[in-house]
């Protein structure tokens, strides 16, 4: 089973953009996203970007993730 995580947008370019997720960084395709922005949290299903969140709600999926699977969504690894 795949599980969307938030990722953030840390560079875009040729409507790629690089993402943070734990500790790796990936390149997604931004077609299906309008106008995104450096910063902004997005949705991907594997190299797709499918959705633009609030920082708040990517925030908040990111502690239920942590919460439940007991990896931290900072580093990826089990810090509890």
């Amino acid at each position: 089973m795949c599980l969307a995580t938030p990722l953030k947008i840390i560079k875009i370019e040729n409507g790629k953009a690089t993402v943070e997720s734990n500790v790796d960084t990936n390149l997604i395709n931004l077609s299906l996203i309008p106008d995104p922005k450096i910063g902004d949290y997005i949705l991907s299903h594997g190299d797709m970007a499918i959705n633009k969140i609030p920082e708040e709600e990517a925030e908040k999926i990111l502690k239920m993730i942590e919460t439940n699977t007991g990896h931290c969504h900072n580093c990826g690894h089990d810090c509890h």
